[in-house]
């Protein structure tokens, strides 16, 4: 009798570790039990759907069920969701239309992902209220989108930018959160032709990057007529009973006659009107299937595992958004809920079931965003109270350098803030910002490899980066700023 891996989740980790076992061990049993419609679909590309750069919804999707059962032979089970698990009995208890399925397991990996958080304020549930962490969010958001370019003429440019689609349009749209969804939706809502407010809670966006970074991206999006709220705490969404029904145009969010609606974003100094909201206050990790198993969380609030992603129950593992991984700076379990991280232990995970273990690696909390026509991207530890309490003492520089050789037309500029260990010289961290296209996300991988080897500022100045005009320059930014950083380490 062969072996049984269940799954519950179907989107990056659930379906890397289920194509790995199955190409590991054509026989081994695979189940993978996913409540919604859609699996293996790239949530990063959302924004783009919404803004339109993505036409089809449908080509989000990597893999599809059918392609996953009838091509990879898995039993792939969407409409199902997973509502207990009994470890000591090696079981989990699913609920679909057919009614509750009770599915034995040899091994089970824990794939739920992470959702969408709501911040702690009156007004969330109100009509044209919305967040974005899943297909169907996605789809909402894009028909208000198209219910709004399509129910009025171009004509009323009068009307100004806000209003100049809409019938009844009364004011602006407002995107609560600075971090990558909120900066990546703002980008979708104004390339829509709305008038965007941006609410912040602390004084700068992205505050994981650098604060030059901040500054780069928020000059950026000022220039790009999106209006700021820095250190602009949101108190309530402020609503009003609709006093017409919907227009009838197809949605999941039909609204009723007396259906409230939100009418403002207030703040301590301030009440703006909008007519939508899109909340991008951040995420956190589905573990509540986990805590009632009696799986541990670690100090993050994300399931803790082992190196080879297993829990604290034998054969129970958790991968992607849920879990925690290692930071290869400080060594410590971090949650960082990106694809890769998701994609690589999910991978692991599939081929640990079938009798090799493999780790997966760690991670050094890289990510990168496109905001208009700006670039940025981030790797290890910036923030300086983090370092210290990781047992650093940190220094940092901020550099600017010429992307390109300075004779090749159209180059332009990328600023680096680089972060190393005063006592070791140890490289722990960068941010990187540039105009799209000039490559501050690539320069970022030469400092992830620094990262992962624990390179020292010395070392990565004589990184031999390849150099050709249309490119950088002789000296990449990444080296001058290892540089000038590496002069202060030696005085």
């Amino acid at each position: 009798m062969t072996d049984t891996f269940v799954i519950v989740g179907g989107d990056a980790a659930g379906m890397a570790a289920a194509s790995k076992a199955r190409r590991e061990d054509p026989d081994l049993e695979i189940v993978v039990f996913e409540k919604g419609e859609w699996v293996s679909y790239g949530a990063c590309g959302l924004p783009y759907y919404v803004k339109g750069e993505i036409q089809s919804l449908e080509s989000l999707v990597s893999v599809t069920p059918e392609e996953f059962r009838e091509e990879r032979d898995i039993d792939l089970r969407t409409g199902h969701e997973v509502v207990e698990i009994d470890p000591d009995a090696r079981t989990v208890t699913a609920e679909g239309d057919g009614g509750e399925v009770v599915q034995p397991y040899d091994h089970l990996l824990l794939a739920t992902g992470a959702e969408a958080v709501a911040p702690p304020i009156d007004g969330t549930e109100l009509e044209g209220v919305y967040t974005l962490g899943s297909m169907s969010d996605g789809k909402e958001l894009r028909e208000y989108v198209a219910r709004a370019r399509d129910g009025e003429s171009f004509q009323q440019a009068d009307r100004g930018p806000a209003c100049r689609y809409l019938e009844d349009c009364s004011g602006p749209v407002g995107v609560v959160g600075g971090g990558y969804i909120g900066l990546e939706m703002a980008e979708a809502l104004a390339a829509n032709g709305f008038e965007v407010h941006l609410f912040q809670r602390s004084d700068r966006v992205l505050t994981g990057f650098s604060e030059a970074t901040s500054e780069a991206v928020a000059d950026h999006l000022r220039e790009r007529d999106v209006a700021l709220s820095l250190g602009s705490e949101v108190l309530e969404l402020a609503g009003s009973e609709a006093s017409e029904a919907s227009d009838g145009a197809s949605s999941d969010r039909t609204q009723s006659d007396d259906a409230a609606e939100v009418e403002a974003v207030v703040t301590a100094d301030d009440r703006v009107p909008v007519e939508m909201v899109l909340l991008g206050t951040g995420v956190r990790p589905r573990t509540g299937l986990a805590e009632d198993a009696g799986i541990e969380l670690g100090p993050t609030g994300a399931i803790a595992t082992d190196a080879y992603r297993e829990t604290n129950r034998p054969d129970v593992y958790a991968a992607g958004d849920c879990a925690e991984a290692t930071h290869v700076v400080t060594g410590e379990p971090t949650h960082v809920p990106l694809a890769l991280t998701a994609n690589r232990h999910g991978r692991a995970v599939g081929q640990t079931v079938t009798g090799t273990p493999v780790e997966g690696g760690g991670v050094a909390g890289t990510a990168a965003v496109k905001v208009f026509d700006v670039e940025a991207a981030r790797t290890g530890i910036l923030d300086h109270d983090e370092a210290r309490a990781a047992g650093f003492e940190p220094v940092s520089e901020t550099i600017t350098a010429k992307s390109r050789a300075g004779y090749y037309p159209e180059g332009g500029e990328v600023t680096i803030t680089l972060t190393a260990d005063r006592d070791s010289g140890r490289v722990l961290g960068a941010s990187l910002v540039s105009e799209y296209g000039e490559g501050a996300v690539h320069r970022s991988h030469a400092i992830v490899a620094a990262l992962t080897e624990g390179t020292t500022v010395s070392e990565l100045e004589n990184y031999d980066l390849a150099y050709a005009p249309p490119f950088n320059t002789t000296w990449d930014p990444v080296l001058v700023a290892a540089k000038v950083l590496g002069g202060d380490l030696r005085e």
